[in-house]
């Protein structure tokens, strides 16, 4: 015997026909059991109304978490890793491609300046070129006003890169 699963759809039209009371029962039993869907819907209620500040927050929180990251090639790269997954989390939260293009290049910024220039470890080198192809893809995405104005940001990051990092090649990621 297997449990019936059921489309968007579906759900979407018996959570129109229930009252309100019912609705707010179901939302508090399903944040339970999940921490991200609580995370999501504290966000929804009392975060996304004013998603720049928001927005200043995470940055503010993954400058933070910057700062900490230790010496050692791989615990640094754990820590990317873990500010990585708090951004990612965030960003899909946010469901805004400006949102996600801001957030990056202020990952890669802050890359910049906290991980050690001369590091060979090559999951670390990896985390920051993963990162500026994921901006380049986004950006491709915005509508051309958008893009005009986070692309004088990405190409001065990809400038810096360049001039601080003897591994990175500034011509593999030009626009």
């Amino acid at each position: 015997m297997s449990i019936t699963t059921y489309g968007l759809q579906q759900i979407k039209k018996e959570l129109q026909h229930l009252p309100a009371e019912q609705l707010a029962e179901l939302c508090l039993r399903l944040i339970r059991y999940k921490k991200e869907n609580k995370e999501l819907l504290a966000y929804l209620l009392f975060e996304s109304h004013n998603e720049q500040d928001f927005i200043e927050s995470v940055k503010a929180e993954a400058g933070f978490m910057f700062s900490q990251l230790p010496v050692q090639p791989y615990f640094a790269a754990k820590g990317l890793r873990k500010i990585l997954k708090m951004l990612t989390k965030y960003i899909k939260f946010i469901g805004n491609k400006t949102a996600e293009v801001e957030l990056l290049i202020n990952f890669c910024q802050n890359y910049m300046q906290y991980v050690v220039k001369q590091t060979s470890h090559k999951p670390i080198r990896l985390i920051l070129t993963r990162q500026i192809d994921k901006i380049k893809g986004v950006l491709s995405k915005l509508h051309e006003d958008l893009q005009y104005d986070y692309i004088n940001d990405y190409e001065q990051m990809i400038a810096d890169a360049d001039g601080k990092y003897a591994w990175f090649s500034k011509k593999s990621y030009e626009l």
